[in-house]
């Protein structure tokens, strides 16, 4: 939704967004990020790609996915840009095309189609979802599922929940078969979210298993957006394996900041020194949002001058995956 009738100073947040002095804290530089995704207009937009020079993987992947979040074909050329660049980090280029899919423009098959054979299987893999979400949701035959289809969550997330009711025990099993679709695990995967419970987040950790490592890092985003205690031992044990993917460490260290349970604050200032800048920043970012949890804070988004004054709860300001 754009915000309206704000007075917007847009160049504020693009020299704190872009670091235009050299010193703002990347914490900082979120929070100016997800007050322009609550903007959610193309000034925004155009601030937010801008910014998709910066150094940083973890920040330039925070981008495209606000950039996604916004759903505003505005900004497909800036995705499709950072998609084609195979110098770009993989996790970045992986959440381009995610941050495509929820857009769903159906002209962006034609270039998720030649990536589905990119030499990183987690951007092949994210073009096959993309994909499949895009028809899913241009498919009139899926107008009524669609309709009926409300989530507790206000993330557009790569697939939808599955909506025939089936048990925690038959979604857990959906999870993890390889044999299925990709796009029917995750469809398990947020039906499980869905659900909510201490059963269904023992079902999701099993998909912390998994051969994927984009599904993995897809199962640490889903608990952070749960924030259930119960995910804790599975999301510490994910980001103390120093032989994980640092696109699955730096999930699970951003969904440990977000549940901000005691135990979290000491694991996270553990490894905001980890060999693994990705991580490292992760745990920085993390840190912030654990204060912004434990301190009673109205909204994430707040610290420049309330130019966004939109409500929105931490569901819908958790970080990408």
């Amino acid at each position: 939704m754009v915000a309206t009738g704000l007075n917007i100073n847009y160049q504020q947040l693009e020299d704190v967004l872009c670091n235009s002095s050299g010193n703002t804290p990347l914490a900082e530089r979120f929070r100016a990020l997800f007050t322009l995704k609550n903007i959610a207009d193309e000034k925004s937009i155009d601030v937010i790609s801008k910014a998709l020079s910066d150094e940083s993987a973890l920040l330039k992947h925070e981008l495209t996915y606000c950039l996604g979040q916004i759903k505003n074909p505005y900004a497909n050329k800036a995705l499709i840009q950072v998609l084609e660049d195979s110098q770009e980090h993989e996790m970045v280029r992986h959440e381009a095309a995610e941050a495509l899919g929820a857009i769903g423009s159906i002209e962006s098959i034609d270039i998720l189609e030649k990536y589905l054979k990119d030499p990183s299987v987690a951007v092949a893999e994210t073009c096959e979802l993309a994909i499949d979400k895009i028809r899913y949701d241009n498919d009139p035959k899926t107008k009524e599922e669609r309709e009926q289809n409300t989530s507790l969550y206000s993330s557009v997330d790569p697939a939808p929940p599955s909506i025939n009711k089936k048990s925690v025990q038959v979604l857990g099993e959906q999870l993890i078969d390889t044999n299925l679709p990709l796009f029917e695990r995750y469809r398990a995967m947020f039906a499980l979210r869905e659900i909510g419970n201490t059963e269904a987040v023992e079902a999701l950790a099993k998909g912390l298993k998994a051969s994927s490592a984009l599904f993995r890092h897809e199962i640490a985003y889903v608990f952070g957006q749960l924030q259930h205690p119960a995910s804790v031992p599975a999301l510490t044990e994910a980001l103390m394996n120093d032989k994980e993917e640092g696109m699955v460490r730096h999930e699970a260290a951003e969904a440990l900041g977000s549940i901000a349970t005691p135990e979290v604050l000491e694991i996270l200032n553990k490894f905001k020194e980890d060999n693994e800048r990705v991580v490292r920043e992760s745990c920085v970012v993390a840190l912030d949002m654990y204060e912004y949890e434990t301190s009673g804070d109205f909204q994430y988004a707040n610290g420049l001058e309330n130019q966004s004054e939109t409500h929105q709860n931490m569901h819908s300001l958790k970080l990408a995956h």
